[in-house]
């Protein structure tokens, strides 16, 4: 007994920490922007592209040390970590010229481009995610809401349909189709509250909330969203603004500054030395040297020549080079994809179109039609029975109005998303 408290306690304490929001698309895309897990991630990553940039850039600024060498010697003054012994001591050093080093920090440069785009990439998936969660629960909730109508009045039907059996001017037969016709209806009906339920978890989980919450669309007048004037156009278009293709793109380009990085590690290095010491005079440097002084000091550069690098570095080029090779391969085959999809998708939003048309004249048809049905009723020249079935049929066209409608929206949105313009439209 006590169990069972416990478990109906936590399943209340669930019900009632569920929250449902209602907002708008563009309030949505804020929050998903704002809250997403993905999109923070990619901004960290972002973040830490840019860090390494200044990791790279670390060995040109001069590093200054200062410390003490101090200690009491007893006969030839040697030295303390390779320094006289010395009461104050200070070193700096720093790269005046590495070539290598400086395509690294180049190369930091590159890639930090890349996750700069990445992240953009990240964004762009998330708010069409979000926008396509949107749609599909505000589609799902007009479907669901149309079709409680289409029950009433299939049972207003059921009850016309008992009636007439009763005064013997229907068949039994009939009865069971009507019902058969309501049994249906209530089964499309959970379907559709069970689609916008989980469309309305899933667009919570993708905003940042729990999967326990709930985002209800709201109902709201949407800017027009505005189109290609071509297909050429829309194809051009989506190549100068992928995403995809510029990162391909950045990801060569850093490959490209790795092979040079390798080819130049035969290259001299030149180094900035600099070092003072403040010498003491109980380390006997009278006894051994003719002449003592206190203040030291020495700067200088430090040049290196590397005569032998092995093989190690002429491989790291050429496996560079066939990365290169990889995504010269993948840019041509991603410029023929897009091209492709982006014909695809501005068809899409023609025969789009012509349904939502197609869809509007044939629910004004069937509107028009019960229009006469109620006149006709009025006067007592229609039967009850075929008015109902006149709207049984009109809510079917509502139906496909509403299906018409959404995948408009939904072509409309695909084709924005192609030609790089989800941003402007949703924000």
């Amino acid at each position: 007994m006590h169990t069972r408290r416990t478990v109906l306690l936590f399943a209340l304490s669930a019900v009632l920490g569920a929250e449902v929001h209602s907002i708008s698309l563009k309030k949505a895309v804020e929050l998903a922007l704002r809250q997403n897990p993905d999109v923070a991630l990619a901004k960290l990553d972002e973040q830490k592209a840019a860090e390494d940039v200044r990791i790279a850039r670390d060995p040109f600024i001069p590093r200054v040390v200062v410390g003490s060498g101090l200690a009491y010697s007893s006969g030839f003054p040697m030295s303390i970590e390779g320094s006289a012994p010395s009461i104050i001591q200070a070193q700096a050093t720093g790269a005046l010229f590495n070539r290598p080093q400086s395509l690294r920090v180049a190369q930091a440069r590159e890639e930090a481009r890349g996750a700069a785009i990445s992240a953009t990439l990240k964004r762009d998936e998330v708010m069409y995610r979000t926008a396509t969660l949107y749609l599909e629960a505000e589609r799902a909730g007009r479907t669901a809401q149309a079709l409680r109508g289409q029950v009433e009045n299939l049972e207003k039907v059921v009850r016309i349909v008992r009636t007439r059996l009763a005064e013997g001017r229907e068949l039994p037969i009939e009865v069971r189709k009507a019902e058969l016709g309501v049994a249906r209806s209530r089964q499309k009906v959970e379907s559709y509250l069970a689609a916008q339920e989980f469309a309305e978890r899933s667009l919570a989980v993708v905003l940042g909330f729990g999967a326990d919450d709930r985002v209800r669309p709201v109902e709201e007048p949407r800017d027009k969203i505005e189109l290609p004037v071509s297909e050429e156009a829309a194809i051009d278009t989506a190549l100068r603004s992928s995403q995809e293709l510029k990162r391909l793109e950045s990801a060569s380009a850093s490959k490209i500054l790795e092979i040079r990085v390798n080819k130049s590690e035969r290259l001299p290095q030149i180094d900035l030395v600099a070092q003072y010491g403040l010498f003491a005079r109980f380390n006997n440097y009278e006894d051994f040297f003719r002449k003592f002084q206190r203040h030291n000091g020495q700067i200088g550069m430090s040049l290196q020549i590397p005569l032998f690098t092995g093989p190690s570095a002429g491989a790291r080029a050429a496996k560079a080079e066939a990365d290169v090779a990889r995504l010269r391969i993948e840019a041509t085959a991603l410029k023929n994809r897009i091209s492709l999809e982006t014909r695809q998708r501005f068809h899409e939003i023609r025969q789009a179109e012509s349904g939502c048309e197609v869809a509007k004249l044939d629910l004004e048809v069937a509107r028009e039609q019960l229009s006469i049905l109620l006149a006709g009723w009025e006067e007592g020249r229609v039967s009850l029975r075929q008015v109902e079935e006149a709207r049984v049929l009109e809510s079917e066209k509502w139906l496909g109005f509403y299906e018409a409608h959404y995948r408009l929206e939904l072509a409309q949105l695909n084709i924005v998303r192609q030609t790089g313009g989800l941003m402007a439209v949703l924000r």
